[in-house]
């Protein structure tokens, strides 16, 4: 990787910096190549003994202990695998098929589920069911520790009867449409999953930080000095995080539906399921390894709000013209 990243013109290990990106997130690249860090799965193969010497090593850094002879890349490896185990609120490791490293390895299972052919009522509500399950408790297990787990139900049922009402609605509406043949219903089908999957996200995201639309977030300036908490800010947060869950799934639930109908037409796929269940499950795999970090990297996680756009107190407290806040994931 670290050719791939000199080509693009970053810096493969650049000075460290503690609790810090290794990339740059002003660009798209940059955010694509530290999602790329965040969901490597080579992380879920870590011995405790490899864990242990990386957070010891973070740890003298901190505290003015390293010895000079530490490279900026083993410290940069050392974050990595610390921030890909640890969880950073209760210092306790993620289970491995929850971690965000795990999300493409887990989850690969649930997507192809859910791009089944012509799948039946039960198939089609038991595969939303298993995908919305498996997002709760990845988004559950990377949790900020201090929220109310309460929050974590609500989102959960809403997301699952969201996604599931969807999908067989949309199914049904399908099956229900007389002048579109039975080749171009199956098709179709294909991409139920799409519209139940955003929806059931945005819905799940709205459903966790609708708090934030009244409580207000957090803004700063360039040197991240806290300049007070807005509900301006708040909204905007939410509404962009929103947005981004809904996008999250596009890339990776329209890519397979439009390249298994090429697969499909061959002769040696035709004449084993088997065949074409293995063939399903590597183009949904690759395509969920492919468009993941994609997806994460569109919109920065630190987001801009300019300072005539916020409450008039908050106005009065700062002369600089662009202030920050952290919109989440």
């Amino acid at each position: 990787m670290s050719t791939v990243v000199k080509f693009f013109g970053f810096e493969p290990y650049p000075k460290f910096r503690l609790n810090e990106p290794r990339f740059p997130q002003d660009t798209f690249l940059g955010r694509y190549f530290h999602f790329l860090d965040i969901i490597d799965p080579r992380t879920l193969f870590i011995s405790n003994e490899e864990l242990n010497s990386s957070i010891k090593l973070l740890n003298d850094y901190k505290e003015g202990k390293g010895s000079a002879k530490i490279s900026d890349k083993e410290l940069w490896k050392a974050q990595k695998i610390k921030n890909a185990i640890v969880h950073p609120d209760t210092n306790k490791k993620i289970f491995p098929a929850f971690r965000m490293s795990g999300y493409v390895p887990f989850g690969w299972i649930t997507v192809t589920g859910m791009l089944l052919p012509n799948p039946s009522w039960s198939t089609i509500l038991f595969w939303q069911w298993m995908n919305q399950s498996h997002n709760a408790l990845v988004n559950y297990s990377n949790r900020n520790a201090t929220q109310d787990q309460s929050k974590f139900i609500k989102a959960y049922c809403i997301a699952v009867s969201s996604a599931c009402s969807t999908a067989t609605g949309l199914t049904y509406l399908i099956k229900k449409c007389k002048n579109i043949s039975i080749n171009k219903q199956i098709f179709l089908q294909r991409f139920v999953a799409l519209p139940a999957t955003s929806l059931a996200s945005s819905l799940n995201i709205l459903s966790m930080r609708w708090s934030e639309i009244f409580s207000g977030i957090e803004i700063y300036d360039s040197e991240k000095n806290v300049i007070g908490i807005s509900k301006v800010a708040a909204k905007k947060a939410v509404f962009e995080t929103t947005l981004t869950r809904a996008f999250l799934p596009v890339p990776l639930l329209i890519l397979p539906p439009c390249i298994m109908p090429f697969f499909e037409r061959m002769e040696f796929v035709k004449k084993c399921w088997r065949r074409h269940l293995v063939i399903n499950a590597i183009v949904c795999t690759l395509s969920f390894a492919f468009s993941l970090p994609i997806s994460l990297a569109l919109f920065p996680q630190q987001s801009k709000i300019e300072t005539i756009k916020l409450e008039t107190e908050l106005q009065k407290l700062t002369n600089e013209p662009i202030l920050y806040y952290n919109r989440g994931l």
